[in-house]
């Protein structure tokens, strides 16, 4: 019998945790697509100095409901150059603060009527088309599946406040709060997410199987530190400076746990005085020590940004971002004072735009070889900085074109506006080739050793063409444009003859259809860049007019 009763303990809980995180999830699914999926943008626009980064980063995490999908935002922004490393230092303290809401809105405490809760999403997911409608039910639904994985939780773990084994363990945890810390820590790790670790030990509070405040607070401690682990997995393989933001969650958070469990007897006393003052259950104690912990934690150490970052910076040397994804030649001010300078200032973007296609390029090859998933993570970050800096340029051409040009003012403006719309094609090229890659990996496919060998030769000459077409536009060097122009003809030319080869390795079973169609689309795309190489080179020579 007591089997019996152990087997459905951890069937209660482990299913109560399992439709807990799908409800999380679920409703950060909801809340961020009614936002627009503009999480980025807010985190890319709203983020120019650290204590707007702090509010960036509450915003999306209330709305994403995970601090973590924050931080792995963050650092993928902080890989592709789009945010600086004080800045997300920023954002990482404010989704610390932006995780508490979930502790919060489990204190309220309404699972009876979870099934109901449930029930209205349902109703607007099946029977509304509006995709506002969705958005709405889906964000529902997932909140009551969070009060119904609960409620299993609750019912799973009852039973342990009357099983000696625990008793024992949580007395030790109080006598001892670094083995509380620990637990926090290795669970969060374990299920990914700090919202679980805090549901789970509101409801051993709310049991009473965790009787005292002294043996609860180190592992809301502890849930802290295991939240960053997820970060450090992200930043594996990425920049330095990405790599920084991810070391920089990981210390910011081990300060703050350090610095409460050292206060951990003064802190207790508040936590307790507040839940006597305010007549507080026992799920919003926790809520409230885990938001006054991270809001605490934040204040304290938000005056040592620049501090924290010269920290990181030492513990990880190295050459930060080599791309900047985001625009620094655009001045506004020259739009109105001198156009001529405003159109030098957006040919600079265009070449530093350019200098990111050429980035990207060559993280796409090596993903191409080593099938090393960081490499496409780079590559994709950085064809969204291509198309942040397209729509950026874009927009300023557009102001500059309202003003009085000359007549060659107005041609490197056109030229400029035909540049940048190349360039972002290129981009789109090297996002299809990742795509492609992934068919491959995914799929199984192999290429011969001759295809791998007939790609990369390809490949490399597409680079390079690229690279001098835009040397070309930089100089207005017309013998090097004319030089990319022969260079493209050999695109083309390796294109056709190696399309011919492959169609003789597949009539000789050297290679499978599925395979051919992936080498045929590769050297096709690569074919398009060099294409787009050559309207640069054009535009150099004056024949843009020509194709």
């Amino acid at each position: 019998m007591e089997d019996v009763s152990i087997q459905e303990m951890l069937f209660l809980f482990i299913g109560g945790l399992g439709i807990f995180l799908f409800g999380i999830k679920y409703m950060g699914d909801g809340l961020q697509r009614s936002a627009g999926d503009k999480l980025r943008d807010i985190l890319d626009r709203f983020t120019t100095n650290p204590f707007m980064g702090v509010l960036a980063g509450i915003i999306v995490t209330v709305l994403l409901q995970t601090s973590t999908g924050t931080t792995v935002l963050t650092i993928g922004l902080v890989n592709a150059g789009f945010m600086t490393l004080r800045q997300a230092i920023g954002v990482i303290m404010g989704a610390n603060i932006g995780t508490t809401v979930t502790a919060f809105i489990i204190g309220i405490n309404i699972e009876a009527y979870a099934l109901p809760i449930i029930a209205v999403g349902t109703f607007l997911l099946f029977f509304f088309k509006s995709k506002k409608a969705t958005y709405l039910g889906q964000t529902i639904f997932g909140f009551g599946a969070l009060f119904l994985g609960l409620d299993f939780m609750g019912e799973g773990l009852k039973p342990l406040r009357s099983l000696e084994a625990f008793q024992d363990l949580t007395v030790t945890m109080s006598e001892i709060p670094i083995l509380g810390v620990v637990i926090g820590t290795v669970f969060t790790v374990i299920v990914q997410s700090s919202s679980a670790t805090i549901g789970v030990l509101q409801q051993l509070y709310s049991e009473g199987a965790i009787e005292s405040l002294n043996a609860a607070l180190p592992v809301l401690f502890g849930d802290n530190i295991g939240t960053t682990i997820t970060a450090v997995l992200a930043a594996i393989g990425a920049s330095v400076a990405a790599k920084r933001a991810a070391a920089t969650h990981v210390i910011f958070n081990l300060i703050g746990a350090t610095l409460f469990l050292i206060l951990l007897v003064p802190f207790t006393a508040l936590v307790e005085y507040l839940t006597n003052l305010l007549e507080l259950g026992p799920r919003m104690t926790i809520a409230f020590a885990h938001g006054i912990f991270n809001v605490t934690n934040t204040v304290i150490q938000f005056p040592f940004i620049a501090l924290l970052a010269v920290l990181v910076t030492k513990i990880i040397p190295g050459k930060g971002s080599v791309i900047d994804g985001k625009p620094k030649h655009l001045d506004p001010i020259f739009i109105e004072q001198s156009p001529s300078v405003a159109i030098s200032q957006a040919k600079e973007e265009a070449l530093h735009m350019g200098e990111v296609a050429i980035k990207g390029l060559e993280e796409t090859r090596e993903y191409l070889n080593t099938n090393q998933s960081k490499h496409a993570e780079v590559a994709l970050s950085l064809e969204s900085a291509l198309n942040n800096l397209d729509k950026k340029i874009t927009n300023y051409l557009v102001q500059v074109s309202s003003t009085d040009l000359t007549v060659a003012d107005g041609n490197t403006h056109s030229a400029v506006v035909d540049i940048v719309r190349d360039i972002e094609r290129i981009g789109d090229h090297f996002e299809n080739i990742i795509e492609l890659n992934e068919y491959k990996i995914t799929n199984k496919v192999n290429l011969t050793e001759q295809a791998m060998e007939d790609l990369n030769q390809m490949y490399n000459l597409t680079i390079e063409t690229v690279g001098q077409a835009l040397k070309a536009f930089d100089t207005m060097d017309e013998d090097l444009a004319k030089t990319v122009m022969k260079k493209e003809d050999e695109i083309d030319k390796m294109e056709r003859v190696y399309r011919k080869k492959h169609i003789i390795r597949l009539n000789e079973g050297h290679c499978s259809g599925t395979a051919g169609i992936v080498f045929v689309d590769i050297i096709s795309n690569l074919e398009r860049i060099g294409d787009h190489a050559l309207n640069i080179a054009q535009e150099v020579t004056g024949k843009g007019e020509e194709e």
